[in-house]
This record gives C-alpha cells, structure tokens and sequence, in this order.
C-alpha cells in the first residue's frame, strides 16, 4: 500500500507546532525571582539594602524602634508584687466582711468567711506563710489526738472498719492525720457549713486518692462530704449517717443510757476550731451536743479543739480589774494568757475538777438550768454582770441592763434563731476589750447584745451563751466567736451522756506529749521541733515562735467519751 493512503479508522497526525514564548509571563517570573532574591528573610545571608535616608522631621515623629524581647521573656511579676496583691486582696476581703457583719447571722457570717479564705497549698504553707510554726503545732496537736484518742475500745477493730464524722471537715486539712491513724477508718464523712469549703475538701480528697492508687497502697479510706449546718440542723437528715447509726433520742432523759442504738453509730466524731461557734445560745449549743451524741457509738471518742474559756475569763477579769480607780491603766496587752503570768499553777491540774481561775468554789456546783448566785451591787455606775441583783435569773428570759443608759433602746436583729433583743445604750460608747499581738488580736465588746450584758467583772460569763468577741489570726481567721464556759459545757456535756476523758491546753499538750518517742519524731517531721535540739528557740529545738506559742495557748484539746 502507498505511504499517502492510510486506513480510514487511522487519524493522521497533527504537524508540531512550537510554543511561542509568552514574553509578559517570562517578564513576571524574572520580576517575582529578582523581587524574592532582593528581598531579606530571616534565612538570607545577603547584607540587607540600606534604610532610605530621612530627614529630620521625619526621624522626630517617628516613634523609637520597638526593643525585641528574647524568646519566652513575657513579662514577669516579682514575688514582692505578689506578696503586695495578695495583701490588697486579703485587706479588701477584710473590709468586705467588716461591712457585711451587721447584715449577716453569726453562722452565714462565718461560712462566708471561710468560703473567701484562699487554698494556697501546702508548700506556700511551708514556706512563706507567716505563722507556719504555729500552723504546724496546732496540725500536730491535732495528731496527737488521733494518734492517742482514735484506737478502738480494748484494741478490737470493729468488723465494719473504723468510722469517724468530722462535724467541721472544712477544706479537709484532717484527711491526711486519718490516713496515717494507728487503725486507718474505713469511712470518712466530713461535714462543713462552708460550701466552698466542701468543695474543695472533695478534690483534696480527690488527688489524694489518684496518689494513692499509683503507689499501690493498701489502705484506702472512703470518704464522702456534705454541706450540713451540724449545729442547727439533725444529722439523721444525712443517709450515710443514718446507715452507720444514729440515735434520735440522744439526750436528756430517760432514755440517757440505753442510747437506742446498740452498737451502731461511729467509733470517733471530731471537731476541730469549730465548737465554740454553737455557744451563740443555748439552742444551738444543745443541737451540737445532740448530734454528736445520736452520732456516737457506746464508747465511742468525741475529741477537738477550741478557745480556752479560762484564759479568756483571766484576761478579761484582769483588764477590766485594770481600768478600776487607781489601778493601773491596761492599754492592748501583749501577753495575757494566765500561765506567762504566773497567774495560775497548773501543777496539779486534775480534768475532773473545774477550773480555779475565778476563784476555788467558783464553779463546783454550776448547773446550767440553776441561776446563778447574786454578786453585790457596785456603786460606781460601770456596768458589768457583776452590778445585777440576779436572785430571779430566768435562763429564758432576757436580762435587765445594767449600763449607765441615756433612755435609748438599740434594737438587734434576729440571729440564727435567737430572738432579737433590746440593750440600752450607754451615754458613751467605750472602745473594745482587746488584747493580742502582732498574729493575733481578740476584740470584745462591752455591751453584749445577745445577753443584754456587760463584759462581767469577775471574769464568769452567765448565763454560758452569747457572749460574742472577735478573733483575727493573721492569714487564717477573721470571724465572729463566742465563749464556751468550760463547767457549763461539760455540765451539758453530761446530760447528753458524754464523760470527760482528757483536757490540756496547747502549751500543756506539746510539754507533755512531744517527750513521747513517736510523738516526738512526728513533732520533727511536721516542723514543731528541729531534730537537732540545739536549734531553734532558745536552742530547745521548738521552731514555734513565742508569739506563736502565745497565740496557741488560746486554745485546749479536749476529749469526752459515750457513756
């Protein structure tokens, strides 16, 4: 077949045409390369062209080149800065409360109060809080009274595991002295009026259990928390406390002994700085005992902490003996507590009998349901409680003023459930009572609303509820308080089956305790005392400051158990 004829499926080939050069195209690539070569970035190595040069004008009212920061140099905030916010902060929240005590009852006041205390953790704890010497005596103290108060009767662990209520488990501070208890609770329930608090109780709780499973540990302590006013309200409202136990008839009468409960209820409940907050009247004070009795097991251990009633009558007595005619006048007192003034010997303490500090016979056969005796009336006109005829004392009954009074009645609104109360008005309103030092101060007012009293004289505070003062400790408290005589107390204790085990103040616990071995050596590794005893405190291996000591004998650790 000739090469000219082709087959007609076959298509014949299209003659190659060249591409012509698009010249505007070419022109734009060479733009755009020179463009990136002329161009410096950070890889390039070529010198970069020269700045245009600018003329005077120009260069002033151009703003000087922004100063390049180094990598991750953002910018930093100094620990004096923080120091000083953190101060700011502390002092508006100060104010804040100041403002809001007149509006608010003593127990909101209280849980709004420890809701706005900050969790700074446990390292600032160590290291730049400003009474961690006495932050860590009152943790071992508290240790001490579970390592030596929270072993079972005889010894025999009971089949369901140790139990344990904390009526006032706040940020949950405590769970880890219940950890390291000689018999480890199998059930933990914390209680708290603080909501915030109760919160972030659950999450120390939380991380403690993350740690604890990645060491493996064996013993793991459930715990479970509830936002419950334990001084107001019943506990049985709670179904883990009623499923452990708890006795509705707690309390004064017949049914005192036999309890109605068998052995259910919880081997321990605790309390630690916090029952002196139910001694606003009788009708909280008396639920708080009724909750903890109706918790109780037969035997069971109620141990806490608290204001020492004695050291508060002494110091009140003596300023109050100071501002007489002729005495001496008492400014803010720096070391009031009965002991650092030889004022008492406490040798010879015995818990069972009351207190001498207002006198030997003072108290011996006090009865919270008995008025008590009339002190003779005072000629000078001062008020106290001291100056009242109360031979017809009525416990129900609003006292009679006993102020200097110009004819006006102030009215004081309801709180918690006391009804409100007329005092008159002095003609001049005198400052507080108040004494402390630079951690800690304690104000009391003159005129008492809820008692329609005055400061007493001879130091006894009757009738035992009422009588409030404010307590600041630096960093920690800033709170309403109110006095808990300690006879009356436990001669209410008593009458819901509950015996006086253990009483020491805090400056007695630590002398008689730290000499302990394992107490000692618990004492070193919580920081109350330097294993090297030639350090610390006058070279006595205390690393508690003596203001701090001073603050701490405040306070007594005390321990009942169920009849």
């Amino acid at each position: 077949m000739a090469d000219s004829e082709q087959p007609s499926n076959v298509t014949a080939p299209r003659p190659i045409q060249k591409r012509r050069r698009d010249n505007n195209s070419a022109n734009a690539r060479l733009s755009n390369k020179s463009a990136r070569i002329n161009t410096p970035n950070a890889y390039a190595r070529r010198t970069p062209p020269p700045a245009p040069i600018e003329d005077d004008d120009d260069a002033g009212r151009r703003s000087p080149p922004k100063q390049r920061k180094r990598p991750g140099a953002g910018a930093r905030i100094t620990r004096e800065q923080q120091d000083a916010a953190r101060k700011e902060r502390e002092e508006a929240e100060k104010k804040r409360l100041a403002e809001r005590q007149a509006q608010l009852g003593s127990a909101d006041l209280v849980a709004e109060h420890y809701n706005a205390v900050p969790e700074r953790g446990r390292e600032w704890r160590k290291t730049d809080s400003q009474i961690k010497g006495l932050r860590s005596l009152n943790n071992w103290i508290k240790s001490t009274l579970i390592q030596k108060f929270s072993r079972p009767e005889g010894g025999v662990i009971p089949e369901h595991g140790l139990t344990v209520l904390d009526m006032a488990c706040g940020k949950g501070g405590d769970l880890g002295k219940w950890e390291k208890a000689p018999v480890v609770p199998a059930l933990y329930v914390g209680c708290d009026i603080a909501d915030i608090s109760v919160e972030q109780a659950k999450e120390r709780y939380a991380e403690t259990m993350r740690k604890n499973g990645r060491h493996r540990r064996q013993a793991q302590m459930e715990a479970q928390f509830y936002v419950q006013d334990t001084f107001g309200k019943p506990l049985s409202n709670i179904p883990i406390i009623n499923q452990v136990g708890f006795d509705p008839n707690a309390g004064p009468g017949p049914r005192l002994i036999q309890g109605g409960m068998g052995s259910g209820g919880f081997d321990v409940v605790s309390m630690m700085f916090a029952l002196h907050y139910s001694f606003e009247s009788e009708t909280l004070a008396r639920g708080m005992l009724k909750n903890v009795a109706g918790a109780l097991k037969k035997g069971g251990k109620f141990i806490g902490v608290m204001p020492n009633s004695d050291v508060i009558s002494a110091t009140v007595k003596k300023l109050l003996q100071a501002e007489a005619p002729g005495a001496t006048p008492a400014g803010k007192d720096k070391s009031a507590t009965p002991r650092e003034n030889g004022d008492e010997d406490e040798d010879d303490w015995d818990p069972e009998k009351p207190s001498e500090t207002n006198g030997p016979d003072a108290e011996d056969d006090w009865d919270p349901e008995k008025p008590s005796e009339p002190a003779p009336p005072a000629g000078n006109g001062t008020a106290s409680a001291a100056d009242n005829d109360e031979d017809d004392w009525d416990p129900e009954k609003p006292s009679g003023p006993n102020a200097p009074t110009n004819g006006v009645a102030e009215e004081h609104p309801q709180q918690n459930g006391t009804p409100a109360q007329a005092i008159t008005a002095p003609v001049a309103e005198q400052p507080p009572l108040e004494w402390g030092n630079s951690i800690y101060t304690i104000r009391f007012p003159r005129a008492q609303p809820l008692t329609s009293r005055a400061l007493p004289r001879d130091g006894i505070f009757r009738p035992p509820y009422g009588w409030k003062y404010h307590y600041e400790l630096q960093e920690a408290v800033n709170a309403p308080e109110f006095v808990v005589p300690w006879e009356g107390f436990r001669a209410l204790a008593e009458d819901y089956g509950l015996e006086l085990l253990y009483r020491k103040g805090f400056r007695e616990v630590f002398e008689d305790e730290s000499s302990d071995k394992e107490l000692g050596m618990l004492a070193e590794r919580m920081g109350v005392m330097s294993r090297d005893r030639s350090q610390g405190r006058d070279g006595n291996g205390l690393m508690v400051s003596e203001e701090e000591m001073e603050a701490a004998a405040f306070y007594h650790a005390f321990v009942f158990y169920k009849v």
